[in-house]
């Protein structure tokens, strides 16, 4: 108990003397805000960026192997001559590969290319059409907020049916419900029969939202899909159980099978996963959060300057006082006590203003730029925890000199 009413009349004291010394107060939270401002703000905006390419790079399939010409990744053999001459995936070694595969669960042939989409006076300018087989559904992540997907009938024969992103139907289709409606694309006419859940943006521009699948059985009757400018690749879903390290294996084997491929010959294709570009940002967003702790940490520091300056001053003013209550039997810790709770505090509240200022930023941003800003309750506590441990750090020099000052000597400095 009586630890309890010296830790509240500690607490007193020192908000007390923040409540006295107001612009003194102003001038030890605007330091700290600083500090915490910048660099929680960094370290938001970097968890931010790192959760949508984390996300962009989800939808690609963590388990899906692609088969192209180029490899995402170059090695420091790479050769240009080599890479030029080697065939793009044929839409017929897609049913090859997957009748002789044992540990795919399903494969997709696909094409892109950007065009104009017309609806009578409407227009959507250099719109990505994709053009896939069938099993694209089970290859890539999505959700059909209207309408169907293609039935495997209108896929095999290649019928003229789309499925359209959100905000494509959002430009051509603004008042009215898209399912239904007939479009041109490079004057062929094509029915939608779906629509796109929105997703938002993301970097890569993986989101739907701007995109137009078609079969690409009705596809080849429009562009030529051995073009390699329209990025032919095959997509190949491995099993539940299977890593992508193992289905490459199998993949490997059988793409040199098909392409009949001396044992003596180097690889003619490029088998790429997402690992090889989540591999790459990792090293990135690596070096940005060292960036971060070194942005923050000088702001940091300068405000943890100012604080322990403030706290000399405090004690320097409060010499006199100290005096008395040490005089009338007041512990030295105490008076330690009621210095450092001065110091955390002002540390805390600085914090918690600049997590506050954070917070109303990340509200602005996300809404200026479409894009999910979020302050995660990591960076939260992190930022509270920094607060507490710079006040301490700050405050337990001047808050010690304070405690061992002697009653007399206190008292007649004044």
């Amino acid at each position: 108990m009586i630890f309890l009413h010296l830790l509240k009349e500690s607490l007193y004291f020192a908000f007390n003397s923040l409540v006295v010394n107001k612009l003194r107060t102003f001038l030890s939270l605007l330091g700290i805000t600083i500090g915490i401002f910048a660099i929680i703000s960094v370290f938001t905006v970097i968890d931010t960026l790192e959760s949508s390419i984390r996300n962009s790079i989800a939808k690609l399939g963590d388990n899906v192997v692609y088969v192209q010409k180029w490899p995402w990744v170059m090695d420091s053999d790479f050769k240009w001559w080599d890479y030029m001459n080697r065939p793009v995936p044929k839409l017929k070694e897609k049913d090859k590969l997957l009748k002789r595969s044992h540990l795919a669960q399903a494969a997709t042939f696909s094409i892109q290319t950007r065009k104009n989409i017309q609806y009578k006076d409407n227009s959507a300018d250099n719109v990505t059409i994709i053009c896939a087989t069938h099993d694209y559904e089970n290859i890539r992540s999505f959700e059909i907020a209207q309408g169907r997907y293609f039935s495997l009938f209108e896929s095999n024969t290649g019928k003229n049916k789309a499925i359209i992103g959100a905000v494509i139907a959002e430009k051509l289709f603004p008042d009215v419900n898209p399912v239904g409606k007939t479009i041109k694309i490079i004057g062929h006419k094509v029915r939608i029969i779906g629509v796109y859940k929105k997703e938002g943006s993301d970097p890569f521009n993986i989101s739907s939202d701007e995109q137009i699948l078609l079969p690409i059985n009705f596809a080849r009757n429009i562009f030529d899909v051995k073009n390699e400018r329209l990025n032919p690749m095959i997509m190949v879903k491995s099993k539940a159980g299977i890593s992508s390290n193992e289905l490459i294996d199998e993949l490997k084997g059988i793409m040199r099978s098909i392409r009949r491929i001396k044992p003596t010959e180097d690889d003619n294709f490029a088998l790429n996963q997402t690992s090889l570009i989540s591999q790459s940002f990792d090293s990135l967003f690596g070096v940005l959060d060292v960036a971060g702790y070194i942005i923050g940490g000088f702001s940091i520091l300068v405000g943890g300057f100012g604080i322990a300056n403030i706290m000399f001053v405090s004690v320097k003013e409060q010499t006199k006082l100290i005096g008395i209550q040490k005089a009338l039997g007041a512990k030295s810790y105490f008076v330690l006590l009621q210095f450092l709770y001065e110091s955390v505090i002002l540390t805390l509240l600085g914090g918690i203003l600049g997590l506050l200022i954070i917070y109303i930023g990340t509200l602005i941003v996300s809404t200026a730029f479409d894009m999910d800003f979020n302050l995660t309750t990591g960076n939260v506590v992190f930022g509270i925890a920094i607060s507490v441990s710079i006040g301490i750090i700050s405050g337990i020099i001047p808050a010690y000199k304070a405690a061992k000052l002697n009653p007399v000597e206190a008292i007649a400095s004044a």
